[in-house]
């Protein structure tokens, strides 16, 4: 067991393919290692924790906003200190809301209670080619994952034209003037270069217990938020909400993803369809509805949507439920 944690943070827009990524991160991990997953969603319910593949691994979820942000960093840093307490991976990977901005990370894992034993490797920045000219002009949480990272995956270039690739190329170079970038489909990137740990050699102090007392973890988490400098607002006005829906036929849930507004951000969820588990799926108004795995899907989840939007969006959203048959609570 390494003495020291190896922290990767993976950030990206909202559809960008982070979760598709990380999958790949674990099946290229040596099995003889150990990896603990921590996963940031900015919807009440954590539907991308269902979708991470692998035996036996240790996932962390935290849901209701970025962990970057004051309404959800306490439970964030209690996170960390769970994960070095108890858990003790070789590697930690932070999978970050698509609308985080990332700016406090390394300094909130050099708080004085975690006395150096997390270790940052690198971020990785999943980009959606297929919507960056949008997104990057549209949203700042964009351009800080961007400032803030050191390598890049330029995903869903089979969906983007040769000149928006170009362009994603000049402004990744803007923010860095040698950086790693990848460009591929459904976030095929090599990643031994990820997985390897660092020598037990490094590794300056030994795994004792860190934290004693839990006033001392939340005089740190005190101190932190009453820091003028960290990042404690989101950095784009968007909000989340849930639908639960009834059991539905195949067409009516399709004449249903019809009426969902054009401006609609994204939307995620498990529905049963003419009896069977569908994933439905939607990015910046590209409807998607595959079969899910069979592997059972928990009651809080099945048949529940998380859609995040801008505040105007929702409002429409939110009429749209009021009367529709297939919805039996709208948020």
């Amino acid at each position: 067991m390494n003495t020291v944690i190896d922290v990767f943070l993976i950030t990206g827009f909202l559809g960008s393919g982070k979760t598709t990524f990380l999958n790949h991160f674990i099946d290229a991990f040596p099995p003889e290692r150990k990896l603990t997953i921590l996963m940031n969603e900015f919807g009440e319910i954590g539907i991308d924790g269902i979708l991470v593949e692998g035996d036996d691994l240790d996932i962390l979820e935290i849901n209701r906003g970025s962990i970057f942000c004051a309404c959800v960093k306490t439970d964030f840093i209690k996170g960390l200190v769970r994960i070095l307490e108890d858990i003790q991976p070789d590697i930690l990977v932070i999978e970050a809301t698509g609308t985080a901005d990332p700016g406090d990370m390394k300094r909130d894992l050099r708080l004085p209670i975690f006395r150096n034993r997390f270790h940052f490797r690198d971020q990785i920045c999943i980009i959606d080619a297929a919507n960056f000219p949008a997104v990057y002009e549209t949203f700042a949480s964009v351009e800080k994952q961007m400032t803030a990272a050191t390598c890049f995956v330029v995903n869903k270039i089979d969906l983007a034209e040769t000149l928006e690739i170009e362009r994603i190329r000049e402004i990744i170079h803007r923010h860095h003037p040698d950086p790693t970038v990848f460009e591929t489909v459904f976030g095929r990137i090599p990643v031994g270069r990820f997985t390897t740990c660092r020598n037990e050699a490094d590794a300056k102090t030994s795994f004792a217990k860190t934290i004693r007392r839990e006033a001392d973890v939340e005089a740190a988490i005190a101190a932190l938020l009453k820091d003028p400098f960290r990042v404690t607002l989101p950095p784009d006005a968007l909000s989340s909400t849930v639908w639960t829906l009834k059991e539905a036929t195949t067409e009516a849930f399709h004449a249903l993803v019809r009426q969902l507004p054009s401006r609609l951000l994204r939307a995620k969820g498990f529905v049963r369809l003419n009896g069977e588990i569908r994933l439905f799926n939607w990015v910046m108004g590209r409807p998607e509805i595959i079969a899910a795995d069979t592997r059972e899907i928990p009651d809080h989840i099945l048949g529940r949507l998380v859609f995040i939007g801008s505040a105007d969006v929702l409002r429409e959203l939110s009429t749209l439920g009021r009367h529709h048959p297939l919805v039996l609570e709208p948020a």
